[in-house]
């Protein structure tokens, strides 16, 4: 499985709108969650590990869980 790295930055796209992208950087992790950094906000964010396992990466929701919501993966 392919896993978050300190240091490393993840992007995800909009379902809605292709042209918004959020980035990610990861700051600091443990076996269970990551923290990430836009820039200005610090967010920690639990691993989920049945998406995770099914994708073959890690996953996260770093904006919530609803119907659409982006999906952060370890797939850079």
């Amino acid at each position: 499985m392919i896993k978050f790295e300190v240091g490393k930055t993840y992007s995800m796209r909009s379902i809605c709108d292709s042209n918004c992208v959020w980035t990610y950087t990861v700051t600091a992790r443990t076996a269970q969650t990551i923290t990430l950094s836009d820039g200005g906000k610090v967010l920690k964010c639990r691993i989920n590990k049945q998406i995770s396992e099914y994708n073959g990466c890690e996953s996260v929701f770093p904006l919530g869980r609803y119907s659409m919501c982006p999906i952060l993966r370890a797939t850079a």
